[in-house]
């Protein structure tokens, strides 16, 4: 149990490298459900994206060692007020579940999350987790994963050449790709989109994840 346990640990360090992939991508693989992804290195994708992705799912990336405990604070004081819990996971957070966790929430699997994503912090560093988190997330409704599948099905070009709009039109299709649409978006997601953009044009978010991009 103990070895389970320490598995990703160990494992984390050796994902300075390579295209890794999420559970869930080897579980459709593995169920014979369809899987589409092409990396693509941070490096090569529109600025616009990663900006527009930190400031809708984590603003607080640059600053945090993995976890936002002042968000986690906040749901945990939502939930013992009875109200509807909201998600409080960093990035780094998602990126351990979808790496080595499982879907779904629990207090067990968020107990294993919280220093799982501090480890991957240190180990990794931001750019890497971003181009992770970029190149795992799923982002379309038929097994599209990663910022290329999901702009090329969505827009019909790569991520490099994303607009500030269509980046914001993909972070706002987050977490749920199957019920929100970037190609044809709805009400909700275009409304979405318009705070994204003008999030992450306020907040003036420094580029962390653009540090050490050369090593």
């Amino acid at each position: 149990m103990i070895a389970v346990l320490l598995l990703p640990y160990l494992l984390a360090p050796f994902y300075r490298a390579g295209h890794p992939v999420s559970a869930l991508m080897a579980w459709r693989w593995l169920t014979g459900a369809p899987v589409s992804r092409q990396w693509i290195d941070l490096s090569a994708i529109s600025p616009a994206l990663p900006r527009t992705v930190v400031a809708s799912e984590d603003a607080k990336f640059c600053s945090h060692h993995g976890v936002d405990w002042e968000a986690l604070r906040e749901v945990i004081d939502d939930a013992e007020d009875g109200e509807v819990a909201r998600g409080g996971s960093t990035i780094t957070q998602q990126v351990a579940k979808n790496l080595f966790l499982w879907p779904g929430r629990s207090v067990i699997r968020k107990g294993l999350e919280i220093p799982l994503a501090m480890w991957i912090d240190l180990v990794l560093g931001k750019p890497r987790v971003l181009e992770i988190y970029l190149n795992i997330a799923e982002l379309g409704p038929s097994g599209q994963f990663g910022a290329e599948a999901g702009a090329i099905h969505a827009f019909g070009r790569s991520a490099s050449t994303l607009s500030p709009r269509e980046a914001a039109l993909l972070a706002a299709i987050l977490p749920n790709p199957v019920k929100r649409s970037a190609r044809n978006p709805g009400p909700g997601v275009r409304r979405l989109a318009g705070t994204y953009t003008a999030r992450a044009q306020a907040q003036g978010l420094q580029r962390c994840w653009q540090e050490n991009r050369a090593s």
